[in-house]
Formats: structure tokens, sequence, C-alpha cells
């Protein structure tokens, strides 16, 4: 992996990061790239494209997310939930998947890089019954932005937010917001060495 790669997008990202939490992040893209082998957990074979597609691409939201516990939502490998939670140790992250596998590894990964902050789940969502609500509920991987509301509004506590992370803006999306729910940001991401519109998208339950 390029050192020069991971610092250039840290600069430009402008977060504030340990050496600590860096070699943690690195940790993490060689396990993912040690298990890709046999899992196949992500098309990208390449650590210096996973780390601006996969790391970079996670990162760019943290300083949009608030509240103490964090749910993502169709997780795959982690993401962004495991960059999030290496970068920012004071908020809990669960991390939320149908695939064993992927699972499987997000498990490992928590223990080889130390996580206390973050948990994983093998469930459909709409099947889940956690103990708690979560003030954020975040995901880069649903079809829709109603599919995503639909199918997770259960799990929001009162006065939280959904995190949608999109490419381009999908206006149709945001034009049939299930009703009770808003848009209340949307946020244009520059995702450094990373080609293409990233945009988040939050939202909230208007009917409390």
């Amino acid at each position: 992996m390029s050192d020069t790669l991971w610092k250039r997008g840290i600069a430009a990202l402008d977060i504030e990061i340990t050496d600590a939490q860096l070699d943690k992040l690195k940790q993490y893209v060689s396990l993912l790239q040690r298990w890709n082998k046999t899992y196949n957990l992500t098309a990208i074979r390449d650590p210096n494209e996973m780390i601006p597609a996969h790391i970079f691409d996670s990162l760019v939201v943290a300083p949009y997310i608030e509240g103490k516990q964090c749910l993502d939502v169709g997780s795959g490998a982690g993401l962004p939930g495991i960059p999030l939670a290496i970068l920012q140790p004071g908020r809990h992250f669960t991390m939320l998947d149908t695939n064993g596998k992927k699972t499987r590894f997000i498990q490992q990964a928590i223990i080889d890089l130390g996580l206390g902050n973050a948990d994983v789940v093998q469930s459909r969502v709409e099947e889940w019954q956690p103990e708690h609500k979560y003030a954020g509920i975040i995901s880069r991987a649903f079809s829709s932005i109603s599919d995503f509301i639909n199918g997770c509004h259960m799990h929001l506590a009162e006065g939280g937010t959904f995190y949608a992370m999109k490419g381009q803006l999908p206006h149709e999306e945001m034009a049939l917001l299930p009703d009770g729910f808003a848009l209340v940001g949307q946020h244009a991401l520059e995702v450094p060495f990373l080609t293409g519109e990233r945009h988040l998208l939050k939202i909230i339950n208007t009917s409390e």
C-alpha cells in the first residue's frame, strides 16, 4: 500500500487521525485483501484501489454523523462501519448484513483491530429485534431511499437521523420519501482519488 496515497488522502479529507488509528485502517485493508481471496468480499482486488473506494469513501461522511449509537445496514465487508469505528472511538457502530461470510469477516476484523466500540449482526433488518434503537442509521448499499427508510424505520430512535450515502443526487428518490419523513440536509462529498459524484443525504422522522 502506498504511504503517499494514505497521507495525501487523509490530508485532503481534513480529518484528525492518530498514528494508531491510521495503522488500524491499514491493517483493515490488509485483512480485507487477504480474506477477499477466499470470500470474495469486494470486487476491488488492488489495495491501492480499496483505499479511496472503501476507506476514504467511508471516512468522508464522518463529520456529519451524530449520536452515540449508529447502525450500519447492509454493511457488507464493514463499510462504512469499520473505518468510522476506528476514527470515532467515542461512538458505537453496529454493522448488520445477511451474508454470513461477510459478517464473519467483520467479526474477525473487530477482534483483530481491538474495536470495543463495534459489533456485528447477521440478520435481515426487517426481522431483527435489537435491545435499543439507534440515533443514526447509515447505509451505502440500499437500492432506494424509500426501501432504506421503510426497512429500517423501526430501529431509529426518537430524534434520530437516516444517513443515505449516494453517488449522483437521486432526485426521483428524494421526491418520493415515505410519509412522515423529510430531507433535512444534502452534502456533496469530495472523496480523494475517486472520480464520480458522492452525496450524503440526511433524513429525519417528522411524525414524532
